[in-house]
């Protein structure tokens, strides 16, 4: 009996591995927008460069699959082929990242004198991006890779909306359920900000989309403080967008003294 539960367990074993074979390698990539990222192709052949096409496609832009690599050469007819390129190993490196352009389903194709070879190697791209809400701010803000900077002003309200842009299909409710994707707003000692009742922590989704809102009146001491949306997938962090506080009225202080002392120093002379 032990010796047939043993050949049913090798048999669904087997199973598994031609069936996984079957429907391609697939991975996920999480980056912050304005990050570089390198997406592996994990079906790559010896020599791969030259037998190498990565393509694009994303269902919520309605837009057909695009052709960013073909026989190990950029298409130059892309919107983002200055910002990609194709390592030795047929990886893809992406520049710049943006929600844009960018986050969707990328498929490594290998050919071999034009013939197809094996299943694609599917690699979903996922981009977090922080955004503030326009009546937050009162003049320029600036954002980069893992953080941005919006000048502000203490009394007022300000709602920072942090979203993961995905394409898997798959609602951001189901994800969250079966993937353990998970996103938090954190200061900077990492402690959750929902434990704190001065901030309006609130979750949403939707195809697309997984954001949670952060808002809250901002106090004369949150002057350079730091808040984190970040993301991990199975408890492990992925990746984290930075959020500083930074009072416009520091500038003005600064240029009055600058002007008094100027305007001292000239009279004294």
């Amino acid at each position: 009996m032990a010796d047939k539960c043993d050949l049913c367990l090798l048999g669904l074993i087997i199973l598994s591995s031609l069936l996984t074979g079957i429907s391609g390698v697939k991975d996920h990539v999480f980056i912050s927008s304005g990050g570089n990222v390198r997406l592996s192709c994990n079906n790559a052949l010896s020599d791969c460069k030259s037998k190498t096409t990565w393509i694009y496609s994303n269902r919520f832009r309605h837009s057909a699959a695009v052709e960013l690599i073909t026989g190990g050469k950029k298409n130059k007819d892309t919107e983002k082929h200055e910002r990609l390129s194709l390592e030795f190993d047929c990886s893809l490196n992406i520049k710049n990242v943006t929600v844009e352009e960018d986050y969707g389903l990328y498929s490594c194709r290998q050919y071999v004198n034009g013939q197809k070879q094996g299943p694609d190697a599917d690699v979903y791209l996922h981009v977090l991006h922080v955004s503030v809400s326009p009546s937050s701010s009162s003049s320029s803000s600036s954002s980069s890779s893992s953080s941005s900077q919006t000048e502000i002003s203490p009394g007022r309200s300000v709602t920072l909306s942090c979203q993961l842009y995905s394409d898997t299909g798959f609602s951001c409710d189901q994800w969250v359920s079966s993937e353990g994707v998970e996103l938090l707003w954190v200061n900077q000692a990492g402690v959750d900000l929902k434990t704190d009742s001065r901030y309006q922590i609130l979750s949403s989704s939707d195809q697309y989309h997984c954001i949670i809102t952060l808002t809250t009146t901002l106090l004369n001491e949150d002057n350079n403080s730091e808040w984190r949306c970040r993301l991990t997938h199975r408890n492990q962090l992925q990746t984290s967008v930075r959020y500083t506080v930074k009072y416009s009225g520091e500038k003005t202080l600064f240029s009055d003294r600058f002007v008094k002392t100027f305007t001292h120093w000239l009279y004294s002379s």
